[in-house]
């Protein structure tokens, strides 16, 4: 199986074991506390499940500012974004305490980890404007990645981190939710070799299946594992336990059996465009895909990013044989009226944009608002229907 990312295995940094966790808990009721963003309570879970590997710990300042400019950390590690436990206020914690860290998005906020031996450092308004240039190639607050980086506490806090739980991953998603530790576990008990991943903050209709089929076919894998994010999205997304019975529907009733494993992992998008998918092949190949499906404006948001700007990334910015896994690089697919079938648009000659049917995503939450389904052609029945229901019970 593929090695994790620069390591040879995974770093998991939940607590082992149900009674040491327990532990873990009572013994942070005697500790100071520090409430953190959603953000960094979704970088917990990250570090906990195995997909920051080789990662210890979050980022201290030194860390965050190197990884922002050089995309390398001040140890040599090449690693695109910081990772970073963020609060509002840090006053009353002192430099090397046990700090408990309460999560922001579970009801009376519960302890979700323990920094120990604590560091605690503050970002200027200057910094925190770097990053957002470096990371989001944008610092403009209308960019809903950047808001949510302005509007966290500017107070930082790293050190050895004791991972306590999931937050509530495990909770609201327990058939879908899984950590790269778990993933990988399955992939081996089913002989997986070769595995895609496809990663999707949206439902998937007829172009994403086609993707992935395609992908499949080209690389010979045994499965592709469909990687769905579970945590916090821009306003309007589609909320993830939709997205989920969507995905489900379609895979069920339209791919062969036993070759698509789904899933999910607790982690808020960033929709840092290029930067992120970057991220997003590091956890896969924690998780233990070989390839990574990367397509046209991964990871963006409005018109921020090129189309294809974060594929390009891997040739401009990653290091050489920093990356074992492979990135598949794909164009925008759509149905061709003319060859009757889903294709990559760069792949259809002797087309003209209207031989191809295109509805846009405004279009398509009009229909389904309206309890209009899509044209077979741009959406599964099945996967429509989940969706009108949706949009009808939250008008």
């Amino acid at each position: 199986m593929i090695k994790p990312y620069q390591s040879e295995q995974l770093k998991p940094l939940l607590v082992d074991g149900p009674s040491q966790r327990d532990k873990g808990r009572r013994e942070a009721e005697s500790l100071p506390s520090a409430l953190i963003s959603s953000a960094s309570a979704a970088n917990t879970v990250m570090l906990g499940g195995g997909y920051f590997t080789p990662l210890s710990g979050f980022m201290d300042k030194t860390d965050a500012m190197a990884v922002s400019r050089t995309l390398h950390t001040q140890d040599g590690l090449f690693w695109p974004v910081p990772i970073l436990c963020r609060v509002e206020n840090a006053s009353g914690l002192e430099e090397g305490q046990s700090v408990a860290l309460k999560d922001p998005n579970q009801p009376d906020s519960p302890v979700i980890a323990i920094i120990d031996n604590v560091k605690i450092e503050t970002l200027d308004d200057s910094e925190v404007k770097e990053i957002c240039e470096k990371v989001y190639r944008t610092s403009d607050c209308n960019h809903p990645g950047v808001k949510d980086f302005l509007d966290q506490g500017n107070a930082i806090l790293s050190g050895p981190t004791r991972v306590l739980n999931f937050s509530y991953f495990e909770t609201d998603f327990p058939d879908t939710f899984r950590t790269a530790v778990q993933i990988r576990e399955s992939i081996s008990g089913l002989g997986w070799d070769k595995i895609v991943a496809f990663q999707t903050r949206n439902p998937m209709h007829r172009a994403h299946e086609e993707l992935c089929r395609t992908a499949m076919n080209r690389i010979g894998a045994d499965g592709c594992v469909i990687h769905m994010l579970l945590g916090k999205l821009k306003p309007g997304d589609i909320p993830a336990d939709v997205r989920n019975a969507a995905i489900r529907a379609m895979v069920d009733g339209y791919f062969e059996p036993n070759k698509i494993m789904i899933t999910g992992y607790g982690f808020d998008m960033l929709y840092a465009g290029p930067r992120e998918a970057v991220l997003h092949a590091i956890f896969r190949q924690n998780m233990g895909a070989t390839h990574f499906i990367i397509g046209r404006d991964h990871a963006g948001v409005g018109d921020y990013y090129g189309a294809f700007d974060a594929q390009t990334i891997f040739d401009e910015e990653v290091p050489e044989g920093a990356l074992d896994i492979e990135i598949f690089r794909a164009d925008h697919t759509a149905w061709s009226n003319k060859l009757k079938k889903v294709v990559m648009m760069r792949e259809a000659p002797n087309h003209e944009i209207s031989d191809f049917m295109l509805i846009s995503g405004t279009k398509m939450r009009q229909m389904l608002s309206d309890g209009e389904a899509p044209p077979p052609e741009i959406s599964r029945p099945e996967v429509a229907k989940v969706l009108i229901d949706h949009y009808q019970n939250n008008p």
